[in-house]
Formats: structure tokens, C-alpha cells, sequence
């Protein structure tokens, strides 16, 4: 079976559990309950396991907190003996409107300190990321505050869905390709109006997003 591992970064400690920081950890957590699994403290981080049509997904949520998270994947990738193209990080992203989603098969950091650990200790960028968009709606010198505060209700609300763009986008980057994932990924689900409202039986309205010019 082919084994994917995907890291979702965050901090560890309750008191991090609803921010922004941690989207990583919040979608692996929706995933597990999803997948009715459950996460056990291993080396470096908890870990899970999960599976679709015949690949294997360990999920990894770092202990190492986020500027550290290289440590953690590094030890996964070498102890399950995999290649850089079956990893898949998912991260927050302040550059991106929040709920807005980019997967890359490569690229670099974006100045985000966990990837930045990831490319360091990993001794490359050609692996496969998920950034999902937190906004930046802080006044300045407030970007600390902000990306470490829970998110609002309307945000939490939203949850739901944008852990479940994330999971079918790494299902089918194991099952179809970076191709296919990049395509699911991202394509944003349009608001309809009242003139394009599907009628029962058709599929919602999608647009696509302009790439974002670094990884």
C-alpha cells in the first residue's frame, strides 16, 4: 500500500487549539474524526492513520511547536522510508484571504517559520504543500497577536467545509496526481447569486483563483 505522510503544522497546548496558527492541526483533527481514528503520542508528534482506496495516510501533527516542525517530519520521513513526493504539509497563510486555498508541488517557504524548518532540515523544497488562507486583518506590529488568536465565530462556521476542500485535495493528490489535486484545491467555491443558484440535482458554481506567484 502506498503511504503518504501528511504533516499539519501548529503548536501543541490547548491554549493554541482554535487559532490561526493551527490550521494544520484543525483539519488532521477533522480528518481523524472523519476516518473514526484517533491520535497516539509518538516521537516527536501524535500521530494517526488513515486510508483511501488503497493508499495509506499517516497524519502527523508536530510537537516540536511550529519553528520546529522540520525536526518532526524529518524523523517520519526517514523512519517510514519515504520519498519527498509522498509528503504533503498543510500550513496557515496570512498572504491569503481567510478560507482561500493554495496547494504547489514545490515552492518556497513564503515566510512562513515551520516551512522554512521543513525546506532546512528536509535539504529541499520539492514537496507538497497546503496553504490555508487566514487573512490579514491586523493593525500593524499586530501580526503576532493575530496569528496566535482564535478564531470568530463566522470563521469556526466555516471550518467544516475548508478542512474538507483540504482532505479531498490530498486524496486525489494520492489517487490522481499533483495535477488533478492542484485543480480541486485551487478552485474556490463561488457565493451563487440569484441568478445562478443550481436548481436540485446540479452542482454548485466554482471560480477559479489566480495562482499565487510563489510556493
Amino acid at each position: 500500500m502506498n503511504t503518504y505522510l501528511v504533516a499539519g503544522l501548529g503548536n501543541i497546548g490547548a491554549e493554541y487549539s482554535n487559532t490561526r496558527h493551527n490550521m494544520g492541526f484543525m483539519v488532521l483533527d477533522a480528518w481523524a474524526q472523519e476516518s473514526d481514528t484517533v491520535f497516539h503520542i509518538e516521537r516527536y508528534g501524535s500521530i494517526a492513520e488513515t486510508s483511501f482506496k488503497g493508499r495509506r495516510f499517516i497524519l502527523l501533527k508536530p510537537s516540536t511547536y511550529m519553528n520546529l516542525s522540520g525536526k518532526a517530519v524529518r524523523y517520519w520521513m526517514n523512519e517510514l522510508k519515504l520519498p519527498l513526493g509522498n509528503l504533503i504539509v498543510i500550513s496557515d497563510d496570512l498572504n491569503l484571504p481567510f478560507g482561500t486555498l493554495r496547494m504547489r508541488k514545490n515552492g518556497s517557504a513564503g515566510g512562513h517559520n515551520g516551512l522554512s524548518n521543513i525546506t532546512e532540515l528536509l535539504g529541499s523544497q520539492d514537496y507538497a504543500r497546503i496553504r490555508v488562507g487566514i487573512g490579514n486583518n491586523f493593525s500593524r506590529g499586530g501580526q503576532v497577536d493575530f496569528v496566535l488568536g482564535e478564531l470568530n465565530e463566522e470563521e469556526m462556521k466555516e471550518m467544516p467545509e475548508i478542512c474538507g476542500r483540504v482532505i479531498a485535495g490530498i486524496k486525489a493528490f494520492a489517487t490522481a496526481g499533483p495535477d488533478r489535486a492542484m485543480n480541486t484545491v485551487n478552485t474556490k467555491p463561488r457565493k451563487p447569486s440569484a441568478v445562478d443558484t443550481p436548481q436540485e440535482g446540479e452542482a454548485p458554481a466554482t471560480e477559479k483563483v489566480q495562482a499565487h506567484p510563489e510556493g
